[in-house]
């Protein structure tokens, strides 16, 4: 990867860990898709702690100089996305990380996704 997205990548995870996130999971998804190239997935401990994850997380992303493409499910959702371009977030509730397995559907291979 470039130092771009290295230091894009430590300003996620250094505000993350900040903010009190939960488990996070960093999975390179590059071999799936030309989508983005990396997810991170976090969880929090209330719907509201995801969308104060989300707002530090943005406000922090804005005053770095960039700008997230869009976000997904802050009124109050047990998931919160922030598209950040070649770097999408997940910011789930416990329950709903469990229910949705992302880890499992982005780890495994095209292969066995066919079986």
């Amino acid at each position: 990867m470039d130092t771009a997205y290295d230091t894009k990548m430590a300003l996620i995870l250094g505000t993350l860990e900040n903010i009190k996130a939960l488990d996070i999971t960093v999975i390179d998804i590059r071999t799936y898709n030309s989508i983005a190239d990396t997810l991170v997935i976090a969880s929090g401990t209330s719907s509201r702690h995801i969308k104060s994850m989300a707002d530090v997380l943005i406000e922090k992303i804005k005053a770095s100089g960039e700008l997230p493409l869009g976000t997904e499910g802050q009124d109050g959702s047990d998931w919160v996305l922030v598209d950040l371009g070649n770097i999408v977030v997940h910011l789930m509730l416990p329950e709903a990380r469990a229910r949705y397995d992302l880890e499992h559907l982005w780890s495994a291979s095209p292969a066995k996704n066919k079986e």
